[in-house]
């Protein structure tokens, strides 16, 4: 049961009768007595005229899955099984991370029809995002009181990761089109192999010309330059791809109102997509003393698809992550050579030292590149000196970026390629680095 402002109301309105009793002659307390039973009798008369909350049934419908930060429409359907119209307040209790525009709805639902009412969720958090209950407030005629329930109807909101560097995949499919053979443009190196024989054209490479493919097209007789032939090659395909990403405590950092995981995720997301594009097999590992979500064996749309499903339900955990534990872990993905990527937090020696010492294992059979994001707001704190605290803000962001530098120089004395770039950069920056490896022929 719940009251309204009308019944307090009410009740202050008898004052006037008090006051008038009193004046004639009348017992004030007596008087009062009588106005609260009045208001009182006239509750529980609305009460009992109020249509049962209890008597609604309740199905939802619309979206079940959404991206972080795009609207979603939810539906509930509210049939009134009862012959008394139902007027009053729908309470959806969503989350708050859920993002409801409007938690509570005014509805009038006579007897024996259907309502409908809709949601839209703009969700701030990736993962499973719930509602347990419906809480119905049921207003009587007079307006004094309502009958309240709690009922249970439970939906579920599935957010995915926002996926918004896929804007940067057409322009990286372009040149992904023409390392593949379809401008001509070719490169032979130790990651290409044969295509095709065409014609010699004026500037292509000596090298690549087939001396006795040209000798075949001429019968034996010594070729011109407008007979001979030569070879074009392409990047190898079905090479592999694994995409390892740190969920330990590094990643619960938020670098430029984005936790550093999430960055990773688009990361790893924009280079699926162009590996699998370019025929390469890619494998996700997300891990920090166990693993927290793995996707093997999906090729095309399909690994997306379960990439994005696997990402939804991960959280950083505040632990250190268990880095001698990696490259056990690969071996499991695969034994033959393959393109390593791991996504973490590469940004002082004493929280890269352990990362470093198991990268060794790693780099004797595969190409490794190790990516981090870079604080934007250090790179600016360097040149802003106007006062006393913005000095030693500038000394600590230089120092912070040396640090980086040295644990880069680091990584490469292992053999390890490594990446770092702001939030919004570093996707394509990744992108950028593996088509570098297809073009010099190292994948």
């Amino acid at each position: 049961m719940a009251i309204t402002g009308w019944f307090v109301l009410l009740l202050g309105v008898g004052v006037i009768p008090i006051v008038v009793g009193t004046g004639l002659g009348g017992e004030p307390g007596l008087i009062a007595l009588g106005w609260i039973a009045l208001v009182v009798i006239l509750l529980a008369l609305d009460l009992a005229l109020a249509a049962s909350p209890r008597a609604l049934r309740l199905e939802r419908a619309g979206d079940r899955r959404a991206r972080l930060g795009e609207p979603a429409s939810v539906l509930l359907y509210l049939t009134n099984s009862s012959a008394r119209t139902l007027s009053g307040i729908v309470r959806d209790a969503w989350e708050p991370s859920a993002g409801a525009q409007a938690s509570r709805v005014r509805v009038r639902i006579p007897g024996r029809e259907r309502r409908l009412i809709r949601t839209i969720l703009v969700p701030s958090r990736r993962g499973e995002r719930r509602s347990a209950s419906v809480t119905v407030r049921s207003f009587g005629p007079l307006r004094l009181g309502a009958r309240q329930a709690t009922l249970n109807a439970p939906g579920t909101l599935r957010v995915l990761p926002p996926f918004r560097s896929r804007r940067h995949l057409p322009s990286r499919l372009a040149r992904l089109r023409e390392l593949d053979g379809a401008t001509s443009l070719m490169v032979r190196g130790q990651g290409t192999e044969f295509d095709s024989l065409r014609d010699y054209v004026r500037g292509d490479d000596v090298r690549s010309i087939d001396w006795r493919a040209s000798a075949r097209r001429m019968g034996g007789q010594p070729a011109g330059g407008e007979h001979l032939v030569v070879r074009t090659w392409r990047p190898e395909r079905d090479r592999r791809v694994i995409i390892v990403v740190d969920t330990g405590r590094a990643g619960a950092a938020r670098i430029a109102d984005e936790p550093r995981l999430d960055t990773a995720f688009e990361a790893s997301l924009l280079l699926a997509a162009l590996a699998t594009r370019a025929g390469d097999r890619v494998d996700l590992l997300a891990f920090d003393r166990r693993v927290r979500g793995r996707v093997t064996g999906s090729t095309g749309a399909a690994l997306l698809e379960n990439m994005v499903n696997t990402m939804a339900d991960i959280e950083p955990e505040l632990i250190e992550t268990d880095w001698s534990a990696i490259p056990s872990e690969v071996r499991q993905i695969t034994s033959q050579r393959s393109l390593v990527v791991i996504l973490t937090a590469a940004e002082s020696p004493g929280s890269a030292g352990d990362m470093i010492a198991s990268l060794p294992e790693l780099t004797a059979r595969h190409l490794v590149v190790v990516t981090s994001v870079r604080d934007p707001e250090a790179l600016d704190a360097r040149t802003i000196v106007d006062s006393r605290a913005d000095v030693y803000e500038a000394a600590a962001a230089e120092r912070s970026l040396l640090d980086a530098e040295r644990v880069a120089q680091a990584l490469r004395r292992v053999g390890a390629d490594p990446i770092s770039g702001a939030p919004e950069a570093l996707p394509p920056l990744l992108a950028d680095h593996y088509l570098a490896l297809k073009a010099a022929g190292r994948l």
